[in-house]
């Protein structure tokens, strides 16, 4: 078929007003067939047919597809003219049906297809459901037939005639579909806002949820939003309503849009429905609703997102304004106390006074006395610390802090007299340190001022003595009154530093139920069950059978707990 058409427009032409147009359509036998309009029309060129665009109308001129010819042209010998004949008959209840099924039985099945694809090329849907009827009752004489064709004909022919409908407007060709594909089908729904129609032709044809679904719902969520809004509210409403949770569909991608288009109230709407606080809790913050940013991201535990938010308010707001406004926030505050901890130390100080939180303040100054920061001593974050616990009223707190305020002044001293260094040194290591440097009376005068208990200090005296393997001054000391923790530390120390001779004096003054343990200890055991069968004392008698390395030793212990345990 070919279109004639003027490749030039001349300068001047005079046209009346009652012109008629004559459009050629010449064939390449050279015959030629015209259609006259008696109104402009604009002629666009398809890949197989050439539309004719009036003001009113839109008819398609097309060569007749060579399966549509074949089928109904006179006298025509086709497999599938005899087909559609024979269910024409077959209708009819004439006999003459058998006739000719018999006549095409050799080509049956090709006569099928040419039913099936010549029915894809009608535009009447009378025509098109004759011809599908002819290869159904077909393939009613064919064994083992794949429907496929027939079945997914019958899918196109449908949705063909559901877009060709007036209210649809898209003339679309079955030549034409097949090039373009049904996605660019949906795309044109789409552009025509016919959303309805295209998600009811994806469930019908079974297209994947991003073919489908996806991109029609998200088309048109986008397209309401750039829509001039009265109530946000009930849009925001009806978009969820329609859209849901669907999978590939992001809320927050719709309000982007919308807030593209100065639809901002909306956009903040419609971001309460986004489920990935990833996603919401920054385009908030873009739309600068940090409250409701933060709310957010409080809800959905992700730190991170709070610590975003909560830096974002701090750079965008006045400091008092903000710190006012995440008191509101526990979970914020607590955050941003942790943050302002390792950052802004100043900023913790304010949120701390300013909540007349003396305890914490304290409890933060005493760390800092132990990481002190530049031009800060260790001495005056201590003497804040104390301060700070009297304003909370915790007189513990407070006088622990002066003690070691105490400490830290006698620690100086110290090291100015014995040049050696104590900074840093708990009581307990400040008094082994001068213990082991035998300035025992200084070591008293720190016992004295600090009060601390008789057991306790025994037990550095009796170690530092042992470390300095110092056994006479031991003995002095064992002597100098009766021992507040027992004579067994003795032994014991004298044990670790190897010395039997000097811990085996002391073994008179162990009590009675511990004697047999040290006489193990000391590789008495003789002595150990001699002194365990004159007390009877079972306890000591399975220590000698657990702890002894000697088995006639062993053995003996364990003759005696059967012979005590007999009786």
């Amino acid at each position: 078929m070919h279109v004639l058409h003027a490749l030039s427009v001349p300068r001047e032409c005079r046209c009346s007003k009652h012109n008629n147009l004559i459009n050629t359509v010449i064939g390449t036998t050279e015959d030629s067939l015209s259609y006259v309009y008696d109104y402009p029309v604009f002629l666009v060129s398809e890949l197989d047919c050439v539309r004719v665009i009036s003001a009113d109308t839109h008819h398609i001129i097309q060569c007749v597809p060579e399966v549509v010819q074949e089928i109904f042209k006179i006298n025509s010998l086709s497999p599938g003219s005899y087909l559609l004949e024979a269910s024409k008959q077959f209708q009819k209840r004439n006999h003459r049906a058998n006739e000719y099924i018999h006549i095409v039985k050799p080509n049956l099945t090709l006569a099928v297809a040419q039913c099936i694809e010549a029915a894809g090329h009608e535009f009447n849907p009378s025509h098109q459901k004759m011809l599908m009827t002819a290869a159904q009752y077909g393939k009613c004489f064919l064994h083992n037939f794949d429907s496929t064709n027939y079945v997914k004909m019958l899918r196109v022919l449908r949705l063909l005639n559901q877009v060709r409908d007036p209210q649809i407007g898209i003339a679309i060709t079955y030549e034409q579909l097949n090039q373009l594909g049904i996605d660019k089908l949906i795309d044109m729904l789409i552009l025509r806002r016919f959303y309805y129609l295209a998600l009811q032709i994806s469930k019908y044809l079974r297209l994947s949820s991003a073919e489908g679904s996806v991109r029609i719902l998200s088309h048109w969520a986008y397209y309401k939003v750039k829509q001039p809004v009265v109530d946000k509210n009930r849009v925001a409403k009806e978009i969820h309503d329609k859209i849901g949770q669907t999978p590939g569909i992001s809320y927050t991608d719709i309000a982007n849009e919308a807030a593209n288009h100065m639809n901002v109230q909306l956009a903040i709407r419609l971001l309460d429905y986004e489920p990935c606080a990833t996603k919401q809790v920054p385009h908030l913050l873009k739309l600068r609703q940090e409250r409701e940013a933060l709310v957010k991201a409080i809800e959905s535990g992700n730190t991170d997102l709070v610590y975003t938010v909560i830096l974002t308010m701090k750079a965008n707001m006045h400091l008092s304004k903000f710190e006012m406004e995440i008191r509101n926030y526990p979970m914020a505050q607590a955050l941003y106390i942790k943050y302002c901890k390792s950052h802004n130390k100043q900023a913790l100080n304010a949120i701390y006074n300013q909540e007349d939180n003396f305890n914490s303040l304290a409890a933060w100054q005493i760390k800092e006395a132990y990481n002190p920061s530049e031009g800060t001593s260790k001495e005056a974050c201590l003497l804040g610390a104390q301060e700070n616990y009297k304003k909370a009223k915790n007189e513990f707190a407070a006088t622990l802090c002066e003690e070691q305020i105490k400490l830290m002044k006698y620690q100086r001293q110290m090291e100015e007299s014995l040049k050696f260094d104590f900074q840093g040194l708990t009581l307990h290591e400040t008094l082994e340190k001068l213990l082991s440097l035998q300035k025992v009376k200084l070591a008293d005068n720190l016992r004295t001022e600090y009060k601390v208990p008789d057991k306790r200090y025994w037990w550095l005296r009796i170690k530092a003595l042992g470390q300095a393997e110092d056994w006479v001054g031991l003995d002095k000391f064992s002597k100098l009154k009766k021992s507040p923790i027992g004579y067994e530390p003795f032994i014991d120390v004298c044990l670790e530093f190897r010395n039997k001779f000097e811990a085996k004096k002391y073994l008179p003054k162990v009590r009675e139920d511990m004697k047999v343990k040290y006489l193990v200890k000391l590789d008495m055991l003789d002595e150990a069950l001699q002194s365990a069968i004159l007390t009877k004392d079972v306890e000591g008698l399975d220590y000698i059978a657990s702890k002894s390395q000697s088995s006639k030793h062993v053995e003996e212990a364990n003759r005696l707990l059967a012979q005590f345990s007999g009786r």
